[in-house]
């Protein structure tokens, strides 16, 4: 079944990617014949052909970063594509459905289609690129002390540092993070796309980080690519305390704060993997827990555990409109502050970078203040 499934992604969904928009942009418009039809064929084809060649290379084995850039570039620009030749498709529909002639329709279609992909495809690059904007959300935590009140967390995840050199946009970052004045700062993991040795120069700028009570970091799924224990030990190493299923209790003005971190579900490295009682082992009951854990699905097992707040990315808020939809069947909350069950609150945040394809289309990028308050 794997194999079949293997065989469906690498083949099929690509070929589908492909074949929708070579009949909205080429095909119907050109009546399948002439030049442009047979220059769009070819281009069309090349396009398939390439794409899980420079993905394989870029993110297989070989670790080829310009070819990750290409594969990752023709992802995002196809899927762009892709899903506005559908929109496409239902209004060339409409169009001969009122009389309009097959091939006015179909060239105005076309020509529609090409402007709003070329439209969204630049601010889907700017929007991705440029430093995230910052966003504050209040959040009323049961049993908060109020020495504690407005203590400020920021929150970044899905940095995902890879094979475009984005070391002044973690400068950047860094820059706007200070500003915010946290008590805290956490990284909820998606790090890196890569090993130490190639992405450090781009991480080292988060060792200018100041947060009194802590700089606090747990993986991803994505360091279960590479080498998650390196990330570990590198993020320790320039000030961070990673939480390897692990806690810290905080403290300002006498009142005090378990700040617990878990590993991601997918981890596949010895000794790693989500142990929620473990990380919470020793913590004094009547304290609140602020838990950092990468995917929102893990929320179950926080509720259960009582857990008052949980800290969450990896969705990246579908990064590229509409795939937010793809990404609800796999997690409980897209983006935003949500609540479940025994009063357990989830912040999934849309992440502060970007994974794969260098755009963002309605799924903005952010830093995110959350201003903790007692619940009254």
């Amino acid at each position: 079944m794997s194999s079949v499934v293997l065989v469906i992604a690498i083949v099929l969904v690509p070929a589908v990617m492909f074949v929708v928009p070579w009949w909205v942009l080429v095909a119907a418009p050109t009546g399948r014949s002439g030049t442009r039809f047979r220059v769009g064929t070819v281009v069309c084809v090349v396009g398939y052909l390439c794409l899980p060649v420079a993905l394989f290379f870029g993110h297989g084995p070989p670790q080829f970063d310009p070819a990750a850039i290409v594969g990752d570039v023709l992802l995002g620009v196809l899927w762009v594509v892709f899903v506005w030749s559908l929109i496409g498709s239902v209004v060339r529909g409409a169009l001969r459905v009122a009389g309009v002639e097959r091939i006015r329709a179909s060239r105005g279609v076309a020509l529609a289609v090409v402007a709003v992909s070329v439209v969204l495809i630049g601010y889907g690059v700017y929007e991705a690129r440029r430093v995230p904007q910052v966003r504050t959300v209040d959040v009323a935590i049961p049993g908060l002390a109020d020495g504690l009140d407005g203590l400020r967390v920021v929150v970044l995840t899905d940095t995902h540092f890879a094979a475009i050199d984005r070391e002044e946009w973690s400068r950047e970052v860094v820059d706007v993070v200070n500003a915010q004045r946290p008590d805290i700062v956490g990284l909820a993991g998606d790090l890196v796309d890569g090993s130490v040795a190639k992405r450090a120069d781009q991480v080292a700028p988060l060792a200018r980080v100041e947060a009194p009570l802590g700089r606090f970091y747990i993986t991803g799924n994505h360091e279960y690519l590479d080498d998650a224990q390196g990330w570990i030990d590198y993020m320790a190493s320039i000030g961070w305390q990673p939480l390897h299923n692990a806690h810290r209790t905080v403290e300002r003005d006498g009142d005090r704060l378990v700040v617990a971190g878990i590993d991601d579900p997918t981890a596949d490295v010895p000794g790693h993997g989500p142990d929620l009682p473990a990380a919470l082992a020793g913590t004094d009951p009547e304290l609140p827990t602020v838990l950092l854990a990468h995917q929102p699905k893990q929320v179950a097992d926080s509720a259960e555990a009582g857990v008052e707040l949980q800290i969450s990315g990896h969705t990246h808020g579908g990064q590229i409109w509409p795939f937010h939809y793809l990404v609800r069947l796999d997690q409980p909350v897209v983006a935003g502050l949500s609540r479940h069950a025994n009063n357990t609150q989830l912040y999934t945040s849309r992440g502060t970078g970007y994974w794969g394809p260098p755009m963002r289309v309605f799924a903005p990028s952010e830093i995110t203040v959350l201003v903790l308050h007692p619940q009254r």
